[in-house]
């Protein structure tokens, strides 16, 4: 027998919404409608695809957690069967990475949600794979969960630690590939003590000793000024620091990271680390890595959170057992040899609470 493909973390639980066609294109539910009252259900064989080259899958796995559920009763009386790839897998332009045989009113509906699913995921985690890809060997944090819904902020950090972020801001999305979130304070919070120092103490005196003691220099005076100051308050307590410049000062530059870091070295900081963020792109980080800046790691938001989904298309090629196709494309199961069945129970049993 070959071998299973199974859950190896937690997977969100469809919403009610989602199980019920609230949020699926309603011709599926019409279409539903119409097969239920002229007795028509037959076996179908769907395949899905995307036309992206080198894509870094990912939403599949919360994909074939609906379909867990969606094929429960057909699955158990051996009418139903799914094959998939698993998110982090690198994609080939329409290589087929998700297969459903089923009776079409078991997933009818379903076709909106499993699409969009790996649409938005693979946009997010190819995205985050070309960031990190150009950082590397510098690590990146994903920072992009304000700039999208907060329903879906976990899905955004999680595709972007498969596509190679070493963790998010957010816990849900962080804790979901088994990762603790990362960030430290904002502005508001140094603003509040009205000294950067004075939050810095805050800090250390109120979260636990385990999260690392990394300051937002920025606020107030200039950064090499404040830097060199926590590290006076902090000592061997301070990890490092935040470079967060706002756009009207110029943002982020490597001649300011390589100021901060003198003035790091200078305190006796040596080990303290410089973080930065605001805005950052491909085309920023390289201007970095071509000015040889010792950033030591990179929080990426929009550049990962703003880019646009990767459509996939879901098609029919047998109905029945028969080969089928619309015009233009291929009829019948397409050669696709690194699909591994899903074991559908163990997905099922995987799917934490809905909770959002």
């Amino acid at each position: 027998m070959a071998e299973l493909d199974l859950p190896t973390r937690p997977v969100p639980r469809p919403l009610p919404a989602l199980l019920t066609g609230e949020n699926a294109d309603v011709y599926f539910l019409r279409t539903e409608r119409v097969l239920a009252g002229e007795g028509r259900n037959p076996v179908v064989t769907m395949e899905v695809f995307c036309r992206r080259a080198g894509a870094t899958l990912c939403g599949i796995d919360e994909a074939k957690g609906l379909l867990s559920l969606a094929l429960e009763a057909d699955a158990a009386a051996g009418n139903a069967a799914v094959w998939a790839l698993k998110d982090g897998d690198q994609i080939e332009a329409k290589e087929v990475v998700l297969r459903i045989r089923a009776p079409y009113q078991s997933i009818a509906r379903f076709e909106t949600a499993y699409l969009g699913m790996m649409a938005h995921g693979t946009g997010w985690a190819t995205a985050a794979r070309a960031i990190v890809d150009a950082a590397a060997p510098t690590p990146v944090i994903a920072f992009g969960a304000r700039h999208v819904h907060p329903n879906i902020a976990d899905r955004l950090d999680y595709a972007a630690i498969i596509g190679g972020a070493t963790s998010s801001s957010t816990t849900a999305g962080s804790s979901r590939a088994g990762r603790l979130p990362v960030g430290t304070m904002p502005h508001a919070l140094v603003l509040i003590y009205g000294d950067t120092v004075e939050a810095a103490l805050a800090f250390d005196r109120q979260i636990e000793s385990e999260v690392p003691r990394i300051v937002l220099v920025d606020t107030f005076r200039d950064e090499s000024e404040e830097s060199a100051r926590v590290a006076a308050a902090l000592g061997s307590k301070l990890s490092g620091v935040r470079l967060d410049r706002a756009s009207e000062l110029g943002g982020v530059t490597p001649a300011l990271v390589a100021e901060v870091r003198a003035a790091l070295d200078a305190a006796g900081a040596t080990a303290a680390q410089i973080v930065i963020s605001g805005g950052l792109s491909l085309e920023r980080i390289a201007e970095f890595k071509a000015a040889g800046s010792r950033v030591d790691t990179y929080a990426v938001g929009s550049a990962i959170s703003g880019i646009r989904p990767i459509d996939f298309t879901a098609d029919i090629h047998e109905i029945d057992g028969q080969p089928i196709g619309k015009r233009g494309r291929p009829s019948g199961a397409t050669a696709s040899p690194r699909l591994r069945e899903v074991d559908l129970a163990a997905w099922r049993a995987a799917l934490t609470p809905a909770t959002r």
